[in-house]
């Protein structure tokens, strides 16, 4: 099966690495500037269990002269337009595309655009960045891919998916609830992104300030509410250890977003915290704190985008 990985930043790299070292067909879609990097250099990781490095096969979106079997989507939310337009040659009539995006959003666009037979659910779960080289850097053992039908069906496809993606060096996970799943880590780190970026801190310092648990669970409430009238089907067990795990008064804990505007850099603002605000205009929910971050973070763009 030849898979098409497009990104191989922190999150594409090194799933797309772990896949490579194992004999998988695999290939990175790439910006001319990375793909000279990685011919210099070579694909290197520095994962949780050592160090390793490949000499990956890369292309352009120009270079695309036939159909890939698997496109796994591992771009910032932002980048999903472009993405889009760089892999419409390499989808086939029997392409599947696995999207670990952040939000739901994208799944709606993919589908509008490729169809829905093609768009599987899926999701990723890794902390991990590149350094001043390019390489990437496991920050913990957390290294998790997702995926599953959309429709929940048991589809011979997606136990074929579920093979390949096996015995790779990172955890694989093939869910019959995929959507919720999905669901649930939008909830998990929208409410994580709105809380540090509202406090300006990580969750321990959040959590030892006065008012700082009251700040958290409010955020959570309000998202909660807005997937549900979405459609999200709650699971109690779910949304109970999820806010167990935000709680944790002595775990210090930030968002990629918080992470990602400390330092300048462009955040996923739209596709995380503007679409859930978007949502809850449209069922008419009343969000005050969710609309105090999504005001903050237009404000940051702009002031961005004037530099």
């Amino acid at each position: 099966m030849r898979i098409l990985v497009v990104g191989a930043g922190s999150t594409g790299g090194y799933f797309g690495a772990c896949l490579a070292k194992q004999g998988r067909d695999v290939t990175f879609l790439v910006r001319e500037k990375r793909a000279e990097q990685l011919g210099r250099h070579g694909l290197v990781v520095h994962a949780h269990r050592g160090t390793f490095t490949l000499q990956p096969k890369t292309l352009a979106a120009s270079e695309i002269t036939a159909p890939y079997d698997l496109i796994i989507l591992t771009v910032k939310s932002f980048g999903l337009t472009q993405a889009i337009r760089d892999i419409t040659p390499a989808v086939g009539a029997q392409t599947l595309i696995l999207p670990v995006l952040n939000g739901m959003q994208h799944i709606a666009t993919l589908c509008e655009t490729f169809g829905g037979d093609k768009v599987l659910g899926g999701l990723c779960k890794i902390h991990s960045t590149l350094n001043d080289k390019g390489e990437i850097l496991q920050m913990s053992a957390l290294h998790q891919i997702c995926y599953g039908e959309r429709d929940g069906s048991d589809s011979t496809r997606i136990r074929a998916l579920d093979q390949l993606l096996s015995g790779c060096g990172f955890d694989n996970k093939l869910s019959l609830q995929i959507e919720s799943d999905m669901w649930e880590k939008w909830l998990l780190l929208s409410t994580l992104g709105a809380v540090t970026i509202l406090s300006r801190g990580n969750t321990q310092q959040i959590l030892h300030s006065q008012g700082g648990d009251i700040l958290l669970q409010a955020i959570y409430r309000e998202v909660l509410a807005v997937i549900t009238a979405c459609g999200y089907q709650q699971r109690p067990a779910v949304i109970a250890s999820t806010l167990q795990h935000l709680s944790q008064p002595d775990t210090p804990m930030t968002s990629s977003m918080y992470r990602d505007l400390s330092q300048g850099f462009s955040v996923e603002a739209d596709q995380i915290i503007g679409d859930l605000v978007v949502r809850a205009n449209r069922h008419a929910l009343p969000v005050p704190l969710l609309n105090a971050v999504w005001v903050n973070l237009q404000v940051y763009q702009h002031q961005k985008q004037s530099q």
